[in-house]
């Protein structure tokens, strides 16, 4: 029996990730991954896969309005075939990425569907055969799948996951999203701009619910203006296919029945954790509604097994948050000084147009959490790199405490806001205030230093509005 002192099941960006920075400090690692390639949904049809087509998106609306940068375009076009072809080779060549990553750092990669067979032990089935490799310590990093509504079934060309419209064989003339959060509003973001009719179906009062409540409105403002219709309210209680395509039954805001007719559904209501048939029925771990408890290293309540990623309950499913969680139960049973994992410092990014990005509290969040709370904002109109980009329309939001000024949240949405996010995340992470954040030089012209003016506005000193 193969012994190792490290095995993980799952190869996504929080098994690879953790697998690598095991090698990398000396732990004789292995990885199970039930599929033929390593990477996991996220690089395969998650992440990775969709940001392909978003940029191809942009670059498409960038050539339709480029008359307005002075440059004469007679004629475009889209060659969806190319464009599939394209992001298909980006997953491969990252695919084949990790494998040298693994090689490089001595990672053994097992194929197979595993399981924790016992204490210390992994069982690996495949094509009907089954071995078994003992490890000092078992990670979990199965990740999750999409959710559906009752009595809908994925039927890959007409009812869609996130997987599946990665790679219909046309665009679609319309398109029903239902779920308005990060994959819903990607996906309708994609296939506006190549050309379909889009209507978005969102339960909840808002777009983007988890984020801060005027980011939200400002993305179904930007949306509608984009030509996407947003009905929030939107309660869905049939999607039946018929010879014309897919009718879609849901009841608005003010309870009336409607229907929408379109040639492709796509679900995002959520995901799954894929927790079944992994062998904690054999384990202490503690495990609701599918999700694993985990405490503040990632650690179970059976010894020497973590838990990272999508099926960890109370932690947000986001393939950066996984690796860094992968990264400190690692350092835990390296046994370095790592700190515990701090879910407040974990940034999100959606990639729609416009992008979002954001980190900490929401300005609800912190009154409720009982902060005297003191907010700015700068749009991107006032700032000239914007301008240049052609891209202004959106806002940065600051929200502090008032007495000491510290940094408690900051909310974009606009130009780059999945890049420049990453100044507060640093600052949250080192406890800036306000005041720090005024004194930091930021470059000029840069769509970033919009970002100094949102701290300084929180004061009311923003210097360009």
């Amino acid at each position: 029996m193969a012994k190792y002192d490290l095995a993980i099941i799952g190869s996504g960006p929080g098994g690879y990730v953790a697998a690598i920075r095991a090698g990398e400090w000396g732990l004789k690692t292995a990885v199970v991954e039930k599929d033929p390639f390593l990477g996991g949904t996220c690089l395969h049809v998650g992440c990775i896969p969709t940001k392909v087509l978003l940029h191809h998106a942009e670059l498409y609306d960038n050539f339709r309005n480029a008359k307005e940068f002075g440059i004469e375009v007679k004629e475009v076009s889209i060659n969806w075939p190319a464009m599939i072809e394209r992001k298909n080779k980006i997953v491969t060549k990252h695919s084949k990425g990790i494998e040298y990553l693994f090689r490089k750092n001595k990672v053994e990669s097992i194929q197979g569907w595993g399981k924790i067979a016992g204490p210390g032990q992994v069982s690996v089935e495949k094509d009907g055969k089954t071995q078994t490799i003992e490890a000092r310590y078992i990670m979990l990093a199965t990740g999750s799948e999409a959710r559906t509504l009752p009595g809908v079934e994925f039927d890959g060309r007409r009812i869609v996951s996130n997987r599946e419209i990665l790679n219909l064989p046309e665009i679609p003339k319309t398109l029903v999203v239902v779920g308005a959060g990060a994959v819903g509003v990607e996906f309708a973001s994609i296939y506006r701009s190549f050309g379909s009719d889009v209507t978005i179906l969102e339960m909840l009062p808002r777009a983007v619910p988890l984020e801060d409540a005027e980011i939200s409105a400002e993305l179904e403002k930007a949306f509608r203006k984009r030509g996407i219709k947003v009905q929030t309210q939107a309660v869905v209680e049939t999607v039946k296919k018929d010879a014309k395509g897919v009718n879609v039954t849901y009841r608005d805001k003010a309870g009336k029945s409607q229907t929408i007719n379109a040639h492709c559904v796509l679900v995002a209501v959520g995901r799954r954790p894929m927790t079944e048939n992994i062998g904690l029925e054999k384990t202490k771990v503690k495990v609701e509604r599918g999700f694993v408890h985990a405490g503040p290293y990632l650690e179970t309540a059976e010894p020497n097994v973590y838990a990272i990623g999508d099926i960890v309950a109370g932690l947000p499913q986001l393939a950066h948050a996984a690796s860094m969680e992968g990264i400190i139960a690692v350092g835990k049973m390296a046994g370095k000084d790592v700190p515990a994992f701090d879910r407040k410092r974990v940034p999100n990014c959606t990639y729609c147009e416009p992008q979002i990005g954001s980190i900490g509290l929401t300005e609800q969040q912190a009154k409720e959490a009982g902060y005297a709370v003191k907010t700015g904002k700068f749009p991107f109109s006032a700032n000239s790199k914007a301008s240049i980009l052609g891209h202004h329309e959106g806002f940065i939001k600051v929200v502090s405490e008032e007495k000491y000024g510290e940094v408690l949240g900051v909310h974009a949405i606009g130009p780059l806001a999945t890049e420049i996010i990453a100044e507060p995340v640093a600052a949250i992470g080192l406890e800036a205030t306000i005041d720090d954040m005024m004194f930091t030089i930021h470059a000029h012209p840069t769509v970033w230093e919009a970002m100094g003016d949102a701290f300084n506005s929180v004061r009311g000193l923003a210097i360009n509005f």
